[in-house]
């Protein structure tokens, strides 16, 4: 379980950190994008330093629920930025930015599955909680 939990980390971590070269450089695409969603360059910026701080938290032994927790937010925003706004393919990409987010999203949802118990907020409400009844 831990090594398929591993690999999960590693592939958002991996999509997120490759799609910040494009972010931070201004690449036309991304530039495209959040010109388009109103939000450019600030939102282009924010998003790749919430991408950033995602992927590292994945890959921090015991901080990779928060990393799946923060990547399931920012993917999220994406996916419906692409399905009301972008279109699911965006300036001839095939959709392929479209299913990079869902792969993020259903990973960083599986993460979470597996880490529940990581994270304070939740998994304080959730462990089974043990009594002494005398």
């Amino acid at each position: 379980m831990q090594l398929l939990t591993w690999i999960l980390q590693l592939a958002v971590a991996g999509i997120l950190l490759q799609t910040l070269f494009f972010k931070f450089t201004g690449a036309a695409e991304s530039v495209y994008i959040f010109s388009t969603l109103g939000m450019e360059p600030w939102g282009r910026y924010a998003s790749g330093i919430a991408e950033l701080i995602a992927a590292a938290l994945l890959l921090i032994p015991g901080f990779a629920a928060f990393g799946a927790l923060l990547a399931l937010g920012v993917i999220s925003g994406a996916i419906v930025s692409h399905l009301t706004v972008l279109g699911i393919e965006v300036q001839g990409d095939g959709g392929l930015l479209f299913a990079l987010a869902v792969i993020v999203f259903i990973c960083s949802l599986a993460i979470l599955a597996l880490r529940w118990r990581e994270l304070p907020f939740i998994g304080a409400l959730l462990a089974p909680t043990t009594s002494s009844a005398r």
